[in-house]
């Protein structure tokens, strides 16, 4: 709604939250399909994805469009934890994740996916370097070469060329695991926004 200046009634109130590895909250500024008359479809696809109350916020208001969150589930379950032959470690695609979060400002995805890759190389203090201090934090070559690609491809995907792969390659990543990162990293510039326009994390209240 607008006062006819193009402006909002109100200005949605944030909390400040700084990139953490706890565990946040992310509160939605519409509601949510368990606050309306939901549809069975409605409730069973967010009841597939979880019963937990941690997290269900998110997916109880993408679920207003049941299909595209079902077919959403399906593409970002088969790109951040999916396996087979060939694909890389998931910590590649966590810390590619957490890249893009950080600098897409998506403070709630960064704080899921640092925590992911932290418990995946409990190389805690690496992933908080990303945090603290942003894409130009001291990283190890690998990282630094995923970081580097994951935050370009988020904030400059026209800008994206060969050259961008070749540090990648040279650490001998194969074709299916630049797939893997891109994938990770372009569907988590997709969520971080999704996320930034549709609500806020918050540090809980307890």
């Amino acid at each position: 709604m607008t006062d006819g200046t193009n402006q909002p009634d109100e200005a949605p109130t944030h909390r400040h939250v700084t990139f953490t590895q706890r565990v946040l909250e992310w509160h939605p500024w519409l509601p949510t399909i368990d606050e309306i008359e939901a549809t069975p479809d409605q409730l069973a696809v967010v009841d597939a994805i979880t019963t937990a109350r941690q997290g269900r916020a998110y997916w109880a208001t993408l679920a207003h469009d049941p299909g595209s969150l079902r077919a959403r589930m399906a593409l970002y379950g088969t790109i951040l934890s999916g396996e087979g032959e060939g694909r890389g470690p998931r910590a590649d695609r966590e810390l590619a994740a957490t890249a893009t979060s950080r600098v897409t400002s998506c403070v709630y995805c960064a704080s899921v996916h640092s925590r992911a890759y932290s418990a995946l190389t409990k190389e805690r203090e690496t992933v908080q370097r990303l945090l603290d201090d942003g894409p130009e934090a001291s990283l190890p070559p690998r990282e630094r070469a995923i970081v580097d690609y994951a935050a370009k491809l988020a904030l400059h995907p026209e800008a994206i060329g060969p050259a961008d792969l070749r540090p990648l390659r040279e650490l001998g990543l194969s074709d299916l695991e630049l797939l893997d990162i891109t994938n990770a990293a372009a569907i988590f510039a997709n969520a971080n926004r999704l996320m930034a326009t549709l609500g806020e994390a918050r540090a809980p209240d307890r």
